[in-house]
C-alpha cells in the first residue's frame, strides 16, 4: 500500500472512534397517550430514551402488553460492543501502519461479519422481547406478538413503532467503504 492508502486506512480506523459519541440504532414510537412520540437510542455501551422519561414510559407501555421490562445493564452486548469497536480500531490502525493488504481484506470480512452478527443478534433480542410474553399480562390479544420491525415501520396495536440505523450506523458504513476503496485501490497495478 502506498502511503495514500495508509492514510485512508487510518482515517477509517479512527473515525470509527465517532461510534462511542453516536448512537447506533433509533426505534420511535408514536401512540395517542404520546401525541408528541417517545423513542430510545441505541449505542454501543447503552440504551436511553430519547427525552428523559421516554425509556420509563416505554416499560410502562411494554408492561401492559406482557413484554420484558429494558434493561440496559441486563443486556450483555452492550458491554462487549466497545470491545468489539476498540479491536477494530486498533487493529485496523496496525494495517495501516503495516500496509497489509491480505490482513485489510482480513479486517474487512471481519467487520462485515461482525456487523451481520450485531444485526442478527439485535433481531433475536427484539424477536425475543415481542414474542416472549408475560401470561398473566393486563392486556392479552391471542396470536398477537409485538415485535418492532429490524428496519422501517409498524402498527403494534394503536402504537406505530419505526426503527432506523443511526449516525453511528452510517459512520461505520463509511469506514467499511472506506477501508473497501484502500483494498481496491491499493491492488490496482
Amino acid at each position: 500500500m502506498t502511503k495514500k492508502h495508509k492514510i485512508l486506512m487510518a482515517v477509517a480506523s479512527l473515525i470509527l472512534g465517532l461510534v462511542f459519541m453516536f448512537p447506533i440504532w433509533t426505534i420511535d414510537l408514536e401512540a395517542p397517550q404520546y401525541p408528541e412520540g417517545i423513542g430510545m437510542e441505541i449505542s454501543i455501551d447503552k440504551i436511553e430514551g430519547k427525552s428523559k422519561q421516554d425509556l420509563q414510559n416505554i416499560n410502562g407501555l411494554n408492561h401492559y402488553i406482557g413484554m420484558k421490562p429494558i434493561t440496559p445493564e441486563s443486556i450483555p452486548e452492550l458491554k462487549i460492543m466497545p470491545w468489539i469497536f476498540g479491536f477494530l480500531i486498533v487493529s485496523g490502525l496496525a494495517i495501516a501502519v503495516w500496509g497489509n493488504r491480505t490482513v485489510l481484506l482480513i479486517w474487512i470480512i471481519l467487520f462485515v461479519l461482525l456487523a451481520i452478527a450485531g444485526l442478527v443478534d439485535f433481531y433475536l433480542w427484539s424477536y425475543d422481547y415481542g414474542h416472549d410474553l408475560d401470561p398473566n399480562a393486563a392486556i392479552k390479544i391471542p396470536g398477537m406478538t409485538y415485535q418492532p420491525p429490524l428496519i422501517g415501520s409498524k402498527q403494534l396495536l394503536n402504537i406505530k413503532a419505526t426503527s432506523l440505523p443511526d449516525i453511528g450506523f452510517y459512520i461505520s458504513v463509511v469506514s467499511i467503504v472506506l477501508a473497501g476503496y484502500v483494498f481496491w485501490s491499493s491492488g490496482k497495478k
